[in-house]
């Protein structure tokens, strides 16, 4: 890999074409971290917040990171033509071993936010020699039963396609008391993200199948992810119970669940809560398990209480509550 791809790329995958925007220059063997937005969303929109948060300098340091927005949902991006099939959630993680290959990554940390989430647990299931670790924010391995399929369908002859996204990204209660919050989310889904295109990467997330994984010992020959897992959920947050189910599922000797706790309004997919030291720790995990990122860092002991829980079969994993 050349010395800097610093900027704006389009990868050919066997699904069509990314736009992948790289920052910083590889460090040596380090891990590239590749992030993944949520629906409705793009790289801008859900990770420059984070990014340009003062605690993660330390990491984008050491650290070349690769941003992919799904296909179409890039500032700017043309309409796809009539009758364009959009890739399904498997195909989504399909693509991605392109952009490791197109940059000569040799492997990734992965962050996602929701649809993005599952996007990279897909992949690391599929390509797990390519996954370090995963960072996993409000994700959902539930596919939608009948019932929920139907009131999606249902919410899209009522609402506009922001409106229902909105819900997708905001719990009942931010919507009513954020309306300042929300109002500038529903003027930026509308007028940054071409509509038709999210539409398609809507329809495609909510006919996405159960993410096939189980604690291991729990069935036979049981699927789940292989790396250090990351799990982050707001309180109250649409997708905690998506996210509690998806922690009973994973092995609990890898696997840290983080609870943010707000305590002022903030967006949905801001990860500026979690613990610096905590997202240092997991990019620093090259030769270490990630589960060292359930300790907590003695620089900012007020911001994290940490708790040992029993889950599922009564093994303990690692559990993080931080209140902000």
């Amino acid at each position: 890999m050349p010395e800097c791809w610093d900027g704006e790329h389009d990868i050919e995958t066997p699904y069509g074409l990314l736009h992948v925007v790289i920052r910083g220059s590889p460090k040596g063997n380090r891990p590239a971290i590749l992030t993944y937005h949520d629906v409705g969303l793009n790289h801008k929109l859900c990770f420059n917040t984070f990014f340009n948060f003062e605690d993660m300098q330390e990491i984008t340091k050491h650290f070349v990171v690769c941003h992919v927005d799904a296909p179409g949902q890039q500032v700017g991006a043309s309409q796809f033509p009539q009758g364009y099939q959009f890739p399904s959630m498997e195909q989504l993680a399909a693509m991605l071993p392109s952009v490791v290959q197109h940059f000569g990554f040799k492997y990734v940390i992965g962050i996602g936010v929701g649809a993005g989430a599952y996007v990279l647990a897909k992949f690391a299931l599929i390509f797990p020699d390519l996954v370090e670790g995963l960072v996993l924010v409000n994700i959902d391995p539930n596919g939608k039963g009948w019932i929920d399929w139907a009131a999606t369908k249902l919410s899209g002859l009522t609402s506009t396609l922001p409106d229902t996204v909105l819900s997708h990204l905001f719990s009942q209660e931010e919507l009513v008391n954020n309306t300042e919050l929300v109002q500038s989310y529903r003027q930026q889904i509308g007028n940054v993200v071409n509509q038709a295109n999210l539409q398609l990467f809507w329809n495609m997330y909510n006919s996405r199948r159960d993410l096939d994984i189980n604690r291991p010992g729990t069935v036979p020959n049981a699927k789940t992810l292989r790396c250090p897992v990351m799990l982050v959920v707001g309180d109250n947050a649409p997708a905690e119970d998506g996210v509690v189910e998806c922690n009973s599922k994973l092995d609990p000797t890898t696997t840290t669940f983080l609870k943010v706790r707000l305590s002022s309004p903030a967006h949905p997919v801001s990860l500026s809560t979690v613990p610096s030291a905590s997202m240092t720790r997991l990019a620093r995990s090259r030769t270490a398990s990630l589960t060292s990122a359930s300790s907590v860092d003695g620089s900012r002991p007020q911001a994290c209480t940490h708790s040992e829980s029993s889950e599922g079969l009564g093994q303990v994993n690692h559990t993080m509550e931080v209140s902000c």
